[in-house]
């Protein structure tokens, strides 16, 4: 069900100044960008395995993203296409490839790999939306990811004047690590004089965003973009969220509904 998660939560969305986001996966379809980018990997590999891997694309991720997120957690500093460039071969290292490849050749797949993130697109809603929250919100990102593919990926698919930009790069850490939330509770408040209380933290991602959210005892909006690859029933008593949509377009007309119906109270 979209909208208000619990229907005796006082809060409204028109309560709020800030939206924080995610931006891989809420805006932008890592997921996508990462399946697309495995498939020289996954064409080498024998039948059936071969078959499965390219036509389960969220038990495939998911796999791939273990790695991923353990590098993460004992590389806290390492910038996000490096880390991607390990994953890639770590799992490269977990796969039966026939024949085996060559470490040159792996090593150049890893690097062309690690390098397409400022080209994944933007989901269709993304822009649209974002330009309608923008009319009644600061918008801030708060993400996994380095400097450099931020500037790329905002330039190429969500130029939409964002009024702050925080990243693992200048944090030193990765969500979910609860330095990332108080770096953008801190900043928000230092550059833009918002309070925490009216921060919205918006994303797709459960382990990244909805736990510490959580921990951090903030409001949360999840936008639940197939819940591919996310294990809920696992994680659901770590997390909270007070409202869920199932794209970001479906949250940007929910707010406009709010604040029309604000205006005409007044």
């Amino acid at each position: 069900m979209a909208g208000k998660v619990d229907p005796h939560d006082p809060r409204q969305l028109t309560d709020f100044k800030l939206l924080s986001f995610d931006v891989y996966s809420t805006l932008v379809d890592e997921k996508g960008g990462l399946f697309t980018g495995l498939h020289p990997l996954l064409s080498r590999l024998p039948e059936p395995l071969k078959s499965h891997t390219l036509n389960s694309r969220a038990s495939t991720l998911q796999t791939f993203q273990t790695h991923e997120h353990h590098l993460q957690k004992t590389h806290p500093t390492l910038p996000y296409p490096s880390i991607l460039h390990l994953a890639y071969l770590s799992f490269a290292q977990s796969l039966p490839l026939t024949p085996p490849p060559d470490p040159s050749a792996l090593e150049s797949e890893a690097q062309e790999f690690s390098q397409k993130i400022p080209n994944w697109p933007a989901f269709p809603d993304t822009v649209s939306a974002l330009q309608k929250l923008h009319k009644h919100y600061k918008l801030v990102i708060l993400s996994n990811i380095n400097e450099e593919s931020i500037e790329g990926t905002i330039r190429n698919n969500i130029d939409v004047g964002w009024d702050a930009v925080y990243t693992a790069q200048r944090i030193g850490s990765y969500k979910p690590d609860l330095r990332n939330f108080e770096f953008l509770i801190e900043h928000v408040e230092e550059d833009l004089g918002v309070k925490k209380e009216e921060i919205l933290h918006t994303a797709q991602s459960l382990r990244a965003d909805h736990v510490p959210v959580k921990k951090m005892n903030m409001t949360g909006v999840w936008i639940d973009r197939g819940n591919e690859g996310q294990d809920y029933e696992k994680l659901k008593d770590e997390v909270v969220y007070a409202w869920k949509f199932s794209t970001l377009g479906e949250m940007a007309d929910a707010v406009e509904e709010a604040f029309e119906a604000q205006g005409k109270k007044v």
